[in-house]
């Protein structure tokens, strides 16, 4: 009894795997950001990361599909088209997003400084490669451009982008079901819990339109 009582007190304390992490859903960037870091990504001409940038935040696709994205899924003809259509990984189902005024320019302007043609991938590490770019490494962009503009690289993830717009035009709108759809959610209460509200604030946009 004593040994026992002996090793369980000289056994080291288990630590939880999730001590001093952030595991909450990471948060959706702010208007100010994304022009803040927009005007940065600008000024230091960097094409390829303005039109990523501004391509994730219109497609509001997961990571994985944006560095999946290949030049004739938005650019067919050799330029930016109004809107496109991008199979997701995660659920094999087709997603359709609009590229506003900007982002068309943006990827415009990347498409002709870099080279591109239809049958590659838009997005690579670096110039003359052909493989695409990986998660990892947009990852780690984000983490860099979050950085250049003063904000703390660890509360945000790609995740953040996916949210930014989709986020917005609830707030805007209160329109779930449009949002699904823009997010490629398969059911509703996935959007619920990916926006992070109430299912109370849900009902009660429902609970305010009659038939």
């Amino acid at each position: 009894m004593q040994d026992n009582a002996n090793s369980e007190l000289s056994a080291p304390k288990r630590i939880p795997w999730n001590k001093g992490k952030l595991t909450d859903a990471k948060p959706p960037l702010r208007q100010k950001h994304v022009w803040a870091i927009r005007t940065k990504l600008q000024i230091d001409q960097r094409p390829r990361d303005l039109a990523m940038f501004n391509l994730a935040i219109d497609s509001k696709l997961r990571g994985c599909d944006v560095v999946a994205i290949k030049v004739e899924d938005v650019a067919p003809n050799g330029y930016a088209v109004d809107r496109a259509t991008v199979r997701q990984k995660k659920t094999g189902r087709p997603v359709r997003f609009e590229l506003t005024e900007q982002t068309r320019q943006a990827v415009d302007d990347y498409i002709r400084t870099a080279g591109k043609k239809p049958g590659g991938f838009l997005f690579t590490a670096r110039r003359g490669q052909e493989d695409r770019m990986t998660t990892r490494q947009y990852a780690r962009l984000l983490a860099e451009w979050i950085a250049g503009i003063g904000l703390d690289p660890h509360l945000f993830c790609t995740h953040s982008l996916r949210r930014t717009k989709a986020t917005l035009i609830y707030r805007r709108t209160g329109n779930l079901r449009a949002v699904q759809l823009l997010l490629g959610h398969t059911k509703i209460e996935s959007t619920v819990r990916y926006l992070g509200i109430e299912v109370d604030d849900a009902l009660s946009i429902a609970e305010q339109v009659d038939l």
